[in-house]
């Protein structure tokens, strides 16, 4: 790989999250992805060479590279503090290759600083799943009775934010999925059911981590009036159309668009606060079709890591798992 250029930095990449927008991209639910492509902007690596006029990040300063990989910083989005909406934005892993590799390239200025009090492989789902995750807690209000629909990477990181803020959790998971609906209750949810159930009591507020647009009437039918349901995917599928009723009574349905390094700065200064424990299952850079199997199917709790550097495969980290 040539040297980065001006404004770039050189990763060696030492693990990397698995992500469902990698499964959409695959899929070609995202159009436009560059190709060829390399998958993957849960990236966790050191920096290796530096181009020219970068002062930060530094050789062998430990970095994360999320999904939003580049910006104009000119439009109107941008100076408004907006850059999510940017109409230009580049993203890791669709538009610029990710992080499914040794090496990777990126902005300087999309590099996030991780906590040091994680290892590389807990820290690799802060990037997405956490930061998107937080981002959508924010704009789903402050009330007190949470649910989240989809109970993977996002979800049980963002269910221990909530729950450090004092609210309430309730886990909606696909029907029958007994297991998932334990993990979410081991790691303080009040209730765990079915997609399609409703709560025991009506919710003040609405995640969706899940991609199935038919969640989105569950949801409003499971939210008080003045309620707020937020969409956190990038990609979903059709939503069916449902009778106003639903979403009467100031109820509020919203979507979540990618990340600003304003939610990076927030998330990774309160992630060890909280503080956040991811749970993952890692697969060696070798097997990362296994990885991207695994997701689709939707076995295993929590988030699913690829680990690529050599070092890194000599065993699994505190509180990782090894598939």
């Amino acid at each position: 790989m040539s040297e980065p250029d001006a404004g770039q930095v050189l990763i060696r990449v030492r693990v990397c999250g698995i992500c469902r927008t990698d499964l959409h991209v695959l899929d070609g639910d995202l159009p436009d992805a560059k190709l060829p492509l390399v998958l993957g902007h849960q990236i966790v690596g050191h920096v290796e060479a530096v181009g020219p006029g970068i002062d930060h990040p530094r050789v062998g300063d430990r970095v994360g590279v999320p999904w939003l990989g580049w910006t104009c910083g000119v439009c109107e989005f941008c100076r408004g503090g907006r850059e999510n909406l940017c109409p230009f934005a580049r993203f890791a892993g669709y538009q610029i290759d990710g992080g499914y590799a040794e090496l990777a390239v990126a902005d300087a200025r999309f590099c996030l600083p991780i906590p040091a009090s994680y290892p590389d492989e807990q820290a690799a789902p802060l990037l997405c799943g956490g930061l998107i995750g937080w981002r959508a807690l924010k704009l789903a209000g402050d009330g007190k009775r949470l649910g989240i629909y989809g109970f993977g990477s996002a979800g049980h990181i963002i269910a221990q934010v909530a729950l450090h803020q004092g609210r309430r959790v309730f886990a909606f998971t696909r029907a029958g999925d007994e297991s998932t609906q334990a993990f979410a209750r081991e790691l303080g949810a009040e209730w765990a059911g079915a997609s399609t159930d409703l709560p025991p009591e009506p919710l003040d507020a609405a995640i969706l981590f899940a991609a199935a647009g038919e969640l989105v009437p569950a949801a409003l039918a499971a939210v008080a009036p003045g309620g707020v349901v937020v969409c956190a995917e990038i990609h979903m599928s059709d939503i069916p159309s449902f009778p106003y009723e639903l979403l009467w009574r100031e109820r509020v349905l919203r979507s979540v668009a990618n990340l600003t390094r304003r939610d990076g700065a927030e998330f990774m200064a309160l992630a060890p606060d909280v503080p956040v424990q991811t749970r993952v299952t890692s697969f060696p850079l070798e097997r990362a079709d296994d990885g991207l199997a695994a997701l689709r199917s939707g076995t295993g709790h929590g988030a699913l890591v690829l680990v690529v550097e050599e070092r890194s495969r000599r065993g699994a980290f505190r509180d990782g798992v090894t598939a």
